[in-house]
């Protein structure tokens, strides 16, 4: 993973060497480098890149909460790019970012209605860090938690749900 807003093209030789290199020792390849470009995504499906990771995070209404730093539009545009490239697609969203049910809702909407569900899902539980903005909020139930993978795991029959990150904070029966 990356915390840049998109790969330079500079970085574009180095990043295909990578996964060139993870390829070479029989393993799939998967980065999340934020948003790209059509020729970034078919030079990372050249290179062999399997899957791309570019999370939704939430619904297209609470998005602007929480992000500011570039569109729900350009996520969907990015997988789309990914998608167009034969790159397998991983995009979640995160729970527990102040969202209401109704949110969770429209992020597994805009999942399961893409042309092509993704093949991964990763739904992460907020990892709550004091003194950032998120750390008071309220945990999330975990019976809200686990209908959310249910539902997910319903509308996207032909996904694979993960349950990703915060489940280190998750009691057994979460997680089970």
């Amino acid at each position: 993973g990356a915390a840049w807003k998109n790969p330079h093209e500079r970085d574009m030789p180095y990043l295909e060497q990578m996964v060139q290199g993870v390829k070479a020792m029989g393993l799939e390849a998967c980065m999340t480098l934020g948003t790209l470009s059509e020729s970034q995504a078919q030079r990372l499906a050249n290179a062999g890149l399997d899957y791309y990771n570019h999370n939704l995070d939430t619904s297209p209404e609470f998005y602007g909460n929480i992000i500011t730093t570039r569109t729900y539009q350009e996520r969907l545009d990015t997988l789309e790019k990914v998608r167009e490239a034969g790159i397998k697609v991983c995009s979640g969203g995160i729970v527990g970012l102040g969202e209401t049910v109704k949110d969770r809702a429209g992020l597994l909407l805009q999942l399961a209605n893409l042309p092509t569900p993704p093949e991964s899902v990763p739904i992460n539980m907020l990892v709550k860090v004091k003194g950032t903005p998120l750390a008071d909020n309220d945990d999330v139930d975990a019976f809200d938690f686990i209908r959310t993978i249910a539902v997910a795991r319903i509308m996207m029959p032909t996904s694979y749900v993960r349950l990703s990150a915060g489940r280190e904070q998750m009691n057994e029966q979460t997680q089970a």
